[in-house]
């Protein structure tokens, strides 16, 4: 286990701003260094405790997304080395955790995907038998699986407020104003752009979701996040599959009517929920319990899907 990182300090290049895990830098003008530190938050806060090795798990785990995913959809990496852009005195910062990347234009939207009714979605079936304004059939009951996974788009969320569920409808008028100035690029689907976000969404956990259930994983539900290059093209960016932007039951555990035991950090959200804490910043210490145990479930999580030991 390596010492863990909260929080970066890189003054070789200048810094954008640093979100609830990941510190963000520009290279040049058509690149960004971004950072997966260690930082874990949960209801929307930033706990004061890092999770050790968190970083370098995200960032083996999306990257190997990537790559698998790349036949969908194009995404952000660049193939450049983060170790060459940062001075000497700073490549232990960036080794086994940060990207170079393409500076794209995120959509303003959550592309979130859901095969299985948990969660926010499970809320709003409870009290409208939909979710995000799509019907659902009667009499599913928690955590059950859908009959196709659906698109329930949402707002992004700064640091301190929360993601909101929104409509088909909200999405496209939201995107559509984002990119009015964008015309699309020669040979693109005539559709708009958050009709093209769901098609390749539900392509994007449909083929991810296959992969992790033949290693034991179910992927309840996902977030994606996408960007837009000066010709209008759609790319895959941030992080993708990863145990803090899904939900991973192991398929052993998983037990229709109950919450299965989990590989993200809802165990994080799980002991929270213990406290007496209202949820607001700051966050309450983590013992090193729940640290260790944290860790655990991100690396089985990581070893599972790549297949490959995780080491530092």
């Amino acid at each position: 286990m390596s010492e863990a990182l909260f929080e970066t300090s890189i003054s070789s290049l200048p810094l954008i701003g640093r979100g609830k895990v990941r510190d963000i830098y520009a290279v040049g003008s058509e690149s960004l260094l971004i950072v997966t530190t260690d930082r874990i938050s949960a209801f929307d806060v930033v706990l004061p405790d890092p999770i050790p090795d968190k970083g370098r798990v995200l960032t083996r785990l999306a990257s190997f997304w990537f790559d698998k995913l790349a036949t969908i959809v194009p995404n952000q990496l660049t193939g450049i080395d983060p170790e060459t852009v940062v001075s000497a005195g700073e490549t232990e910062q960036v080794r086994g955790r940060a990207l170079v990347v393409k500076r794209l234009r995120p959509l303003p939207i959550e592309a979130v995907v859901r095969g299985y009714l948990i969660g926010s979605g499970w809320k709003d079936y409870q009290s409208t038998g939909c979710v995000c304004g799509i019907a659902l059939p009667p009499g599913l009951i928690l955590a059950s699986r859908l009959c196709e996974p659906i698109f329930t788009p949402a707002t992004k969320a700064t640091i301190g407020e929360h993601d909101q569920n929104i409509s088909f409808g909200q999405a496209q008028a939201a995107c559509a104003a984002a990119f009015a100035d964008i015309s699309p690029a020669p040979g693109l689907r005539s559709e708009g752009i958050a009709d093209q976000v769901r098609r390749v969404a539900i392509a994007l956990y449909a083929s991810a979701a296959e992969y992790a259930a033949e290693r034991g994983i179910l992927i309840a539900d996902t977030k994606f996040e996408f960007g837009l290059d000066v010709h209008g093209r759609l790319h895959l960016i941030d992080e993708v599959l990863t145990p803090d932007s899904s939900r991973f039951w192991p398929a052993d555990g998983y037990v229709p009517g109950s919450s299965p035991p989990s590989y993200d950090k809802q165990f994080v959200r799980d002991y929270l929920e213990t406290l007496a804490w209202d949820k607001q910043a700051p966050g309450p210490r983590l013992p090193p319990a729940v640290i260790a145990r944290t860790r655990a479930k991100y690396v089985e999580a990581c070893e599972r899907l790549t297949g490959e030991p995780f080491a530092v």
